[in-house]
C-alpha cells in the first residue's frame, strides 16, 4: 500500500514539475521566416534580450500585430530583438501558403526576417507560452541567457506596460 501511494505522489509531482521545467526552455523547433529563411529561435535568440510575440489562432495572430506596433513605438524596447511567431500546425497544409502570403502583406523585408512561421512542436510551444486561450496573443521577454523574465497574454494595450516594467 505504501509503494502505490509513493508512486502516485511521484507521478503527481512529475505531472506538475515537468511542464513547468519544459516551459522554461525555448523549444528548438526549426521554423521559417516570412522571407523564406530557415531559423531555430532557440539558437537565434542566444546572447540577446528578446521579446517573442506569438499567435496560436487567426484571432491571436491578429492581436500580435497590435503588440508589434506597441513594442516598436516604445523606446524602452529599443535594445530588444523582437520576433513575431505564428503557429500554423492547426491550419491545413494546402492553405498555409495562402496564410503566409496574407501575413507578408504590408511588412518590410526586415519585418519579414523577424516573423517566424512554425508548424511543428505545437504542444511544446503552447506549454512554453502557457497558452490558455487560443484567441489571445502571447508575449515573453527573455534575457541573453534565455531565461524568461516575463510572460503575458491578451491585448497589448492592457499588458504591454507590464512588459515595459520587466525590461527594467
Amino acid at each position: 500500500m505504501c509503494h502505490s501511494m509513493l508512486r502516485f505522489f511521484c507521478a503527481a509531482l512529475l505531472s506538475v514539475t515537468v511542464p513547468a521545467c519544459l516551459a522554461q526552455f525555448l523549444p528548438a523547433t526549426a521554423g521559417e521566416t516570412l522571407s523564406g529563411k530557415h531559423i531555430v529561435l532557440a539558437d537565434a535568440v542566444r546572447g540577446h534580450t528578446v521579446i517573442l510575440v506569438a499567435g496560436f489562432s487567426r484571432e491571436g495572430g491578429a492581436g500580435t500585430g497590435d503588440w508589434m506596433k506597441a513594442i516598436h513605438a516604445d523606446p524602452v524596447f529599443a535594445n530588444a530583438i523582437v520576433y513575431q511567431v505564428a503557429m500554423l500546425a492547426g491550419a491545413p497544409g494546402f492553405i498555409r501558403g495562402m496564410i503566409r502570403s496574407g501575413m507578408k502583406k504590408g511588412l518590410s523585408a526586415a519585418e519579414q526576417d523577424r516573423f517566424v512561421i512554425l508548424i511543428d512542436d505545437e504542444k511544446l510551444w503552447r506549454t512554453y507560452f502557457g497558452v490558455t486561450a487560443d484567441k489571445e496573443p502571447y508575449a515573453a521577454l527573455l534575457n541573453p541567457e534565455g531565461k524568461v523574465l516575463w510572460r503575458g497574454h491578451g491585448s497589448a494595450a492592457n499588458t504591454e506596460p507590464q512588459l515595459g516594467a520587466a525590461m527594467h
